[in-house]
């Protein structure tokens, strides 16, 4: 398999030798041409040339546009098939009967489901961040509704107004009745949802170094050209995050399934090399895709489910705030807003719709939901840049054919 490797990679720098003026031509120069076009794109900024950005990114959108219509019309039979399927589903949903009840049901499930799909995709790029949208999220999601069991001794939280508002059942449940595995049952799906995500958002890295590999050409992509070079200096690796980035690619390389499964399985920053590594020795899709599949919607899913059920469980939390009130000096204003709002969610969780108690926002909800609008604006500012750059991509590709042709 590593001769084949060096084999496709010897093929690669043959072509993009041959790629300018049909000679061989220096590789340094080659190198350093490509290092100055990114550099000149890198600078394509919303913030430092924002009417070049706003015109390369609707002018990128366009093509991007126009080539999503051509593959459509060239799929037309799958299209007009989705489309028959979608006005079926339409009528059933429109026309009165018995059956509503159960198209009640599925379209709520079916957007919960998609929402927390979403939000697993997103995080598994960042948000254009870097930032997990676990931890803004899932996380609290699964802390609430753990609190809540441990208040209320119930999970059967009313529907509505759950999931978007957990209140107690008016039956008080038994002291002592909620287990981990209760809480764990609850938020099940959710969880699964959103690791379905994360394993559908590392594609892109597989995707592309497959293409890469098949093709002979080169992407433009820091992680595949970091890969590329680790490959190329394995022997000489000293620092110790290029010795784990060699072990995930090794243990992937010569594992196979459950490398993967192992890597997936486990909170592992480096899994992107993982998805290139597949892609680049052409590891079977579904290999790939199952492992990760697994290994993230199931297994890691549950661990970090249990971590945050056991930190937010009562004696838990209870401890906790009282560590904070026996910090010297800081300790007691520092528990304070905390208590406040442990009390905030107690009030909230025995609340009724109809008792007219008032809903008070604490300073922690009103913090973490600007920070959530700021995440989502910086994501669509990354957006912007991103699509300008891949013009301005496309403008550099033209000028080289066309001094190819010269």
């Amino acid at each position: 398999m590593a001769e084949n490797g060096t084999d496709c990679d010897q093929r690669r720098i043959g072509m993009i030798k041959e790629q300018h003026n049909g000679s061989f031509t220096d590789p340094s120069l080659v190198s350093e041409r490509k290092r100055r076009d990114r550099e000149e794109r890198l600078n394509i900024l919303l913030w430092r040339q924002p009417l070049i950005t706003l015109q390369y990114f609707l002018l990128e959108t366009l093509i991007n546009l126009k080539e999503w219509t051509i593959k459509l019309w060239h799929r037309r039979s799958i299209l007009v098939s989705f489309l028959l399927l979608l006005a079926a589903l339409t009528a059933t949903y429109y026309i009165e009967g018995i059956h509503q009840q159960y198209v009640r049901y599925m379209e709520k499930k079916f957007f919960w489901c998609a929402y927390w799909v979403g939000l697993g995709i997103l995080s598994s790029v960042g948000l254009g961040t870097g930032l997990h949208t676990f931890l803004l999220y899932l996380g609290p999601h699964i802390a609430s509704v753990t609190l809540a069991a441990y208040e209320c001794n119930s999970v059967n939280f009313p529907e509505p107004p759950y999931p978007d508002q957990i209140i107690c059942p008016e039956e008080e449940g038994v002291e002592g009745s909620i287990t981990l595995w209760t809480i764990i049952s609850k938020v099940r799906l959710e969880a699964c949802m959103w690791g379905a995500g994360t394993a559908i958002g590392e594609l892109p890295p597989y995707f592309m170094a497959r293409a890469a590999r098949l093709s002979g050409a080169e992407p433009d992509d820091e992680e595949y050209q970091e890969f590329e070079e680790m490959l190329e200096h394995a022997e000489a690796a000293q620092d110790f995050a290029s010795r784990a980035k060699l072990a995930v690619q090794n243990l992937v390389q010569k594992v196979g399934f459950f490398g993967i499964l192992a890597c997936a399985s486990i909170p592992n920053p480096l899994f992107d090399l993982a998805g290139i590594t597949c892609g680049h020795f052409l590891v079977p899709f579904w290999t790939f895709f199952g492992a990760t599949l697994i290994g993230k919607a199931i297994i890691k899913m549950h661990i970090q489910k249990l971590f945050v059920i056991i930190t937010f469980s009562k004696h838990i939390v209870e401890q906790m705030v009282s560590l904070i009130g026996a910090v010297p000096s800081i300790g007691p204003s520092l528990q304070k807003p905390f208590q406040e709002y442990l009390e905030a969610q107690r009030i909230k969780l025995h609340h009724r719709p109809d008792s007219g108690v008032p809903q008070g926002e604490s300073w922690l909800s009103w913090m973490f939901e600007k920070l959530v609008i700021g995440m989502v604006c910086y994501f669509i500012l990354s957006i912007i840049n991103s699509m300008a750059q891949s013009y301005a991509k496309r403008l550099q590709q033209k000028m080289y054919s066309e001094e190819k042709t010269k």
